[in-house]
């Protein structure tokens, strides 16, 4: 088996980011921990197959990923899916939660000088031009995970959201449902996350469907998804009989709450969520199951492929879904 950089770091007794510098700025270690890092290194034979390439393209052997908003259910599959792949090639990735443009500028300002990545890897959120025209430039790959345009990307994996919001909307047309609500939160920060084209696929649909009619349940941001929802159900004269939740996260605790109120599932409402994320198969609940760990295990192959220099078969993958069908929704009471 090939060496790997982690082998050249245990038996040297030193990090990883130490034999990176040793091959690809050697100004920042000792000339002693450099000579002994380049000694493990020919005896493991890693100076023939990787350092060379190292030290002419000046590798950091790091990945950057961007990561909109906080890390939840997804932002964790997320980063499981790419320790799968990473750890084993040597490489380390560094995270950076990007919420608002202040954060966002100071990355792709502060990278030229930095230069602290091999590759970036976007999870959820765009690009704007001057971003990918600056990478571009730099010659650095950019691959995406469920973004909402290609454009700009080397490579991207993701879902088809607006098929998979639509897959459950012909779910409960095709159980006799006609009203029928959706609820999200409203999107108060500046990036474009993929996950809002649920939110028009959902209604685009709807439009189309004779005799279907939608009530938007639009969360505020700090306001509690659960009472929005229960305040939207009691207050209409003809209250939904189906309810489409943003995510798995919301869903499940509506789920749980709403026979609190007298309002039984999936006799009164029907609930749908979307991820199927822990919980959601042991508490029954209908959704459309996606697979970021998945997902991002193969966004990390396509980066490393392109710091290598290939040329990917298939750049851009549509990843596949799954209706999860338990019994949180039924055809609708007479």
């Amino acid at each position: 088996m090939k060496a790997s950089v982690n082998d050249v770091a245990e038996r040297a007794g030193v990090s990883v980011s130490t034999v990176s510098r040793a091959f690809t700025r050697p100004e920042l270690v000792s000339e002693r921990t450099r000579k002994k890092v380049l000694q493990v290194a020919e005896e493991l034979n890693f100076s023939v197959s990787r350092s060379a390439a190292a030290l002419k393209r000046g590798q950091t052997f790091r990945i950057a990923l961007l990561s909109g908003g906080h890390i939840d259910w997804f932002s964790a599959r997320i980063l499981e899916g790419l320790n799968s792949v990473l750890h084993e090639t040597g490489y380390d990735f560094s995270i950076y939660a990007i919420s608002h443009d202040e954060e966002r500028a100071r990355f792709f300002e502060q990278l030229p000088v930095r230069r602290n990545a091999d590759a970036i890897i976007v999870s959820s959120f765009n690009l704007n031009r001057d971003e990918t025209e600056r990478l571009r430039a730099m010659g650095i790959p950019v691959v995406g995970i469920n973004v909402v345009s290609t454009d700009g990307f080397d490579a991207s994996i993701g879902i088809d959201d607006t098929g998979a919001i639509q897959m459950l909307v012909r779910h409960l047309v095709s159980l006799g449902h006609r009203r029928i609500a959706y609820l999200y939160e409203e999107a108060i920060s500046p990036l474009r996350f993929s996950s809002y084209r649920r939110v028009t696929g959902f209604t685009d649909l709807c439009d189309e469907l004779e005799g279907v009619s939608v009530t938007a349940i639009k969360v505020g941001n700090g306001d509690d998804c659960i009472n929005a929802a229960v305040t939207a159900l009691f207050s209409s004269s003809e209250p939904p009989t189906a309810i489409c939740v943003h995510q798995d996260s919301w869903a499940i605790p509506l789920f749980l709450r709403l026979p609190q109120y007298g309002i039984r599932i999936p006799e009164d409402l029907s609930i749908t969520g979307f991820d199927d994320s822990d919980f959601a198969e042991e508490v029954g609940l209908t959704t459309i199951r996606q697979r970021p760990r998945d997902m991002a295990a193969t966004a990390a192959r396509m980066a490393l492929d392109l710091i290598d220099g290939k040329t990917l078969e298939t750049p851009h993958i549509t990843a596949p879904v799954q209706l999860m069908l338990r019994h949180s929704t039924a055809a609708p009471r007479a």
